[in-house]
């Protein structure tokens, strides 16, 4: 049996493990961009020198799993073409691209490995005194702008965009707020106009930046859309109650780029959907019946440089409670939460919470 898993994120480097560890008889391809796992809770501070996203494939898969360093031009009828024009051909296809980003001009993104990159590289050639603007008030704005504000103290950064901080309660929204004002990050609550040296906003504020980073996600790869692949309105692919495409059985969609309701883009949805995704194959593969998908959320992390953070403890509707955890607590919870999905993907160990009755 040829099982093809397309991205190398959270989602599908841990259903590829899961898969190897459960069908030692299956031939299992990952085919991703890069040769490294990227951590994308960690971009942030590679952004700006803090610490280090990426580890190699090599140490991340299990022994025997084929990797292919390459994009993915097409997924047709049991085949996948490469943007090289190669095919291969599969049994089963694990969709896990994940989401990306579209800046506006003249905007570095910081939610994609090269973006960070680039984003890493000029900072660095920022001299003291110099203004960062980070456009996007959720949580990839916000540890952008704190990590950048924590490493580079002599920067001026400021923090721009609507809606801050939402999905946390209030009590927490004002500790994040006092977390960034104790860094010296100035925060406007309003939408971009237009990006690059000069940022405009709504109000008709023109803000002079030095380096302008777009920290906005929430785009799809349309690799599921051209492939004829049944998407909803933001370009994720439909699945049905077990993970696979309503256009194909024999496709699991997994993380950002599936269409799943209720779920929201981070690492705590990718592991649960690869792992249950890969499971369900086995479950098919043995002829046992299939349960439904179910997850259910336990909070959100968000770090303010090395030494604060704000962990917001939810519902498993992914709904705010009003408790929250801040300070060095917060900072041990998120690291400990940070190291645990690397070590989810890598090793295929998972558990999770089922979903709201």
């Amino acid at each position: 049996m040829k099982i093809v898993v397309v991205g190398a994120g959270y989602s599908g480097t841990l259903a590829a493990n899961r898969l190897a560890k459960k069908l030692p008889d299956a031939e299992i391809t990952v085919i991703n961009p890069r040769p490294d796992f990227v951590e994308r809770v960690r971009l942030h501070q590679q952004v700006a020198g803090t610490g280090k996203a990426a580890t190699p494939l090599s140490e991340m898969l299990r022994d025997g799993i084929r990797t292919r360093v390459a994009a993915v031009d097409k997924i047709g009828d049991g085949t996948v073409t490469l943007g090289v024009g190669e095919t291969l051909d599969f049994d089963y296809l694990f969709l896990a691209v994940g989401s990306t980003v579209s800046p506006l001009p003249g905007t570095v993104p910081v939610g994609t490995w090269e973006g960070a990159e680039q984003a890493r590289a000029a900072l660095a050639g920022l001299v003291a005194g110099g203004t960062v603007c980070v456009i996007g008030a959720g949580p990839t704005g916000i540890e952008t702008a704190a990590e950048i504000a924590y490493g580079r103290p002599d920067l001026r950064v400021r923090l721009v965009g609507r809606n801050f901080a939402a999905g946390l309660s209030d009590g927490a929204r004002r500790r994040v707020r006092a977390g960034l004002e104790r860094l010296k990050v100035s925060l406007t609550e309003d939408a971009v106009v237009s990006g690059s040296d000069q940022v405009r906003l709504a109000s008709g504020e023109v803000i002079d930046a030095d380096l302008t980073l777009w920290a906005v996600i929430g785009n799809i790869p349309d690799l599921a859309a051209r492939s004829g692949l049944r998407v909803d309105d933001r370009g994720r692919a439909v699945v049905d109650e077990h993970l696979r495409s309503v256009s194909d059985p024999r496709i699991f969609a997994v993380g950002d780029c599936a269409a799943v309701p209720g779920a929201r883009a981070s690492c705590q949805t990718a592991g649960p959907q690869g792992a249950y995704a890969a499971d369900t194959l086995v479950r098919i593969v043995k002829g046992l019946g299939l349960k439904p998908y179910s997850m259910g959320y336990v909070g959100t992390g968000l770090s303010l440089g090395r030494d604060d953070g704000v962990i917001q403890v939810a519902r498993r509707d992914d709904s705010p409670r009003r408790l929250y955890l801040a300070g060095q607590a917060a900072v041990v919870g998120k690291e400990g939460v940070t190291r645990g999905a690397k070590y989810g993907s890598r090793t295929a160990t998972l558990a999770w919470l089922p979903g709201p009755s």
